[in-house]
């Protein structure tokens, strides 16, 4: 054996040093050529606007025997009054679950678990909704039952103290989780204590919701110059629009709910902490006022922000994560909402010690989205990728209804689908580096720690004057809720 080994040696030895050089490297993949994208036309649903103002979308997809629908009726949240904060959300399950006149929701249950189908209610912030699915087979009974439920609701106290009672246990929850102390921490900062993209449902706004409540807002909302039905799915155009006409055409027009407003002052700047001594690292955020998607820069700002955080290759990661290691995870968005201005924010996860100079590096990438202009490979890459996410959210016909119902509901032209692509291929690096300066002014922006403060290397005031934030949740209050 030790003889094999020095013949071995010998002859490796003996081998020129070029033998072990490797083979220049080549990357066969990056000679394959990628045509451009093909123009972007989406499979349009067709749209029905009744005489008493309902608007209908239908979107016929014949691959599976399915079909779904869905009701958005506006009104949501935001529009509760301030004393009965989680009035929609209270309203939303107790709908479904109370079931209606002719069959209570646990018999409705029962039958539509025999046809493998469901109908669901909800609530959000700016709508309500109801939709439902079933087998083609099934459309005709399922459909019957939906509209029921929509125009003959009974709301039962019992399913009411059910909702309650798990809306108080999710709220006795509220402080567990720190992510989730910093999304809603972020939310007040930007938007306010006062305002309804912010505030939170609590014991005492929860229990003084009724009944009556809930039967109040159906009566207000439910009604057909309020509401937007899409159907979708494996069905005989005519014959579905027929079946339509006769569920929704003979409801009355009602008064339409006015339109929404409200300030959008942005955060307070300054750096604001929560202590939260159970948890070895910490959740690090700067904050500041987004955008709406109808502001004609929305592009360009969507460019900007795939440089800047929309993925592996940004340069938040890039810095932050990977050359400097101070974050498991970082990321950032310029939010862009359909109504209201979104949030932008930058976050990070990090080590207790490591928290101030996360902050300060997130800070520094911020300041050079103003200073360093993007690359070309960064403007390249950055506008392929918004280009081929976009694709895909919209690769199916349902996906494409969707997005025109949300449109349609927020007031969008129909062809804003269209014109994203356009305008995303036009977006110049002088164009990301204008709104970077325009839209990001660091002087108006929020820092929001939440953490162990005892573990940290560096004291969160080391950024700045420190406002500590009271996380407490009120009381329950003395004698129950109401039971009228």
């Amino acid at each position: 054996m030790k003889i094999f080994y020095s013949v071995l040696a010998a002859t490796v030895m003996a081998l020129p040093v070029a033998a072990f050089a490797q083979a220049p490297a080549t990357e066969p993949w990056k000679q394959i050529p990628i045509p451009p994208l093909h123009a972007f036309k989406p499979t349009e649903p067709k749209r029905i606007e009744l005489p008493n103002g309902l608007v209908i979308f239908l979107q016929e997809d014949h691959e599976l025997p399915f079909i779904s629908g869905t009701i958005l009726i506006r009104g949501g949240s935001r529009d509760e009054p301030a004393n009965k904060i989680g009035l929609v959300s209270l309203y939303g399950q107790t709908w479904r679950t109370s079931g209606t006149a002719a069959v209570d929701g646990d018999t409705l249950d029962d039958r539509l678990e025999a046809k493998a189908a469901d109908i669901e209610t909800g609530g959000g912030v700016a709508l309500t909704t109801m939709s439902w699915s079933s087998l083609k087979g099934d459309f005709d009974s399922v459909f019957a039952s939906s509209i029921d439920l929509l125009l003959h609701p009974v709301f039962k106290q019992d399913k009411l103290a059910l909702a309650r009672m798990q809306m108080e246990a999710g709220i006795s929850r509220r402080n567990d989780d720190a992510s989730g102390i910093a999304a809603r921490e972020a939310a007040l900062l930007v938007y306010g204590v006062a305002s309804p993209y912010a505030r939170e449902p609590q014991y005492a706004t929860i229990d003084a919701v009724t009944l009556a409540d809930l039967k109040a807002w159906h009566d207000a909302t439910v009604i057909p110059n309020n509401m937007i039905v899409a159907v979708s799915g494996d069905f005989d155009g005519p014959a579905m629009e027929a079946k339509l006409r006769a569920a929704f055409g003979p409801l009355a027009k009602g008064k339409a709910a006015p339109k929404f407003k409200a300030e959008f002052p942005g955060p307070k700047p300054g750096v604001y902490a929560v202590d939260k001594n159970d948890v070895n690292q910490s959740n690090v955020l700067i904050l500041g006022l987004g955008t709406e998607r109808s502001n004609p820069d929305y592009y360009a700002l969507s460019v900007m922000n795939e440089i800047f955080s929309g993925g592996f290759g940004s340069r938040l990661i890039q810095d932050v994560r990977t050359k400097l290691g101070l974050a498991y995870s970082v990321g950032g968005a310029y939010g862009a909402s359909y109504d209201h201005p979104g949030i932008f924010e930058v976050s990070a996860s990090t080590k207790s010690a490591t928290t101030v100079a996360t902050a300060q590096a997130m800070l520094d990438e911020i300041g050079k989205l103003k200073t360093v202009p993007p690359t070309e490979e960064e403007l390249r890459k950055a506008k392929e990728q918004q280009l081929n996410s976009f694709i895909f959210r919209y690769d199916s016909p349902d996906k494409t209804l969707n997005e025109q119902v949300t449109l349609a509901f927020f007031g969008y032209p129909t062809d804003f689908l269209e014109k994203y692509k356009t305008g995303i291929e036009a977006v110049t690096a002088a164009d990301v580096s204008r709104v970077a300066n325009k839209y990001i002014d660091a002087s108006k922006l929020a820092i929001l720690v939440v953490g162990n403060e005892s573990e940290m290397k560096t004291p969160v005031s080391a950024l700045g004057k420190v406002t500590t934030l009271d996380i407490a949740i009120p009381g329950k209050p003395a004698g129950g809720p109401p039971q009228q």
